[in-house]
């Protein structure tokens, strides 16, 4: 069998942004955890440098190139939130390749599964303009790669940090080629996300938003995905599975309002590893947000443990949240098959 595999970089530690929410100690944090656990047996990566040509397939070159120079120059303040110091555009490079260089092995057959953990995230980052503590928008480049080099044809990109992945969000909005679904804490940065976000053109229906309010935990969470997110999963019949695995969600992250545990976490990778085993299709996960390093590290830890496990969990009986009910309401004109769900 195939190795679940696990991706880094030394240059996600030279991105130093000092005392900064998304900081160094995130990646040693989380790599302290998984080393407590033998890595849950994962092959341990080294990421390569996205190619040039994979970046430019959804970021403009003249993008790149600014974001290179100002590295270059010794970095600064790109606004409030997204800093970078010299070392960043290649930590930057590594974070997208990672991704890539998962994609491709998932599609290959050379991975069961893997994580690619590296920073800067990426789901903020728009085609041209880095925010969010994000440059390059990692799982769209990763998701693009698929559709390019591999004929995906459609792929399931499934963002679960408490803030709306609004670059991902942009970057497909007019095509049908990924289904991207957000489930996302609202009001709250960047603001993006309503619900009446559906995606545009071609792509109509395949944008799917579902804003959650403060408070919201794993009961619902795990809801939304058993009774929104699986059916709208198996009517797209996607070629690949990919998680933006922000867990910035947690209880104790200071950035948010959104109450997920570690348990909630590891329940929602199984239901995703169920659903892909189920449609036989590759999943993977890529780092975003968490910024309680405790909470990061043991949330990392509990979803990695639920992707390696030597058979995916036995589904539990999840009831039909009314969250989840409206948001089946809301979605089935366009998604049939969710007008099957009954509160």
């Amino acid at each position: 069998m195939a190795p679940a595999i696990y991706l880094s970089h030394p240059s996600s530690l030279l991105h130093d942004t000092g005392s900064h929410p998304e900081r160094a100690e995130r990646i040693v944090a989380i790599e302290r955890e998984l080393e407590r656990h033998d890595w849950f047996a994962m092959e341990r990566v080294e990421a390569p440098r996205v190619a040039s040509e994979t970046l430019a397939a959804v970021h403009p070159v003249r993008y790149i190139r600014a974001i290179d120079e100002l590295c270059a120059a010794g970095g600064g303040a790109i606004d409030a939130d997204t800093i970078v110091v010299e070392a960043s555009y290649e930590a930057a490079l590594h974070a997208a390749g990672g991704a890539v260089e998962l994609v491709d092995r998932l599609m290959s057959g050379a991975a069961s599964t893997g994580f690619s953990a590296l920073r800067p995230p990426g789901h903020h980052a728009e085609a041209a303009r880095a925010m969010g503590f994000c440059l390059f928008s990692n799982v769209a480049v990763a998701a693009r790669h698929a559709l390019d080099a591999h004929g995906a044809g459609r792929v399931l990109v499934l963002d679960w940090d408490v803030h709306h992945g609004n670059g991902t969000n942009d970057i497909f909005h007019a095509t049908d080629e990924v289904l991207f679904v957000s489930i996302h804490q609202l009001p709250l940065y960047p603001g993006t996300g309503p619900a009446g976000d559906v995606g545009s053109g071609r792509g109509t229906g395949y944008t799917v938003n579902i804003p959650v309010s403060a408070g919201a935990g794993d009961a619902l969470y795990l809801s939304l995905l058993e009774h929104v997110v699986v059916p709208l999963a198996r009517a797209y019949e996607p070629r690949l599975i990919l998680l933006s695995a922000g867990f910035d969600a947690h209880r104790d992250d200071p950035l948010a309002g959104v109450e997920l545990t570690e348990a909630g976490f590891a329940a929602m990778a199984a239901t995703m590893r169920r659903l892909a085993a189920e449609l036989d299709v590759p999943l993977g996960g890529v780092l975003e947000g968490g910024y309680d390093l405790r909470a990061l590290a043991a949330s990392t830890a509990a979803t990695l443990e639920a992707l390696t496990a030597p058979a995916p969990r036995t589904p539990a009986d999840v009831p039909v949240t009314p969250a989840a009910l409206a948001a089946a309401e809301r979605l089935a004109a366009r998604w049939p098959a969710l007008a099957a769900v009954r509160g």
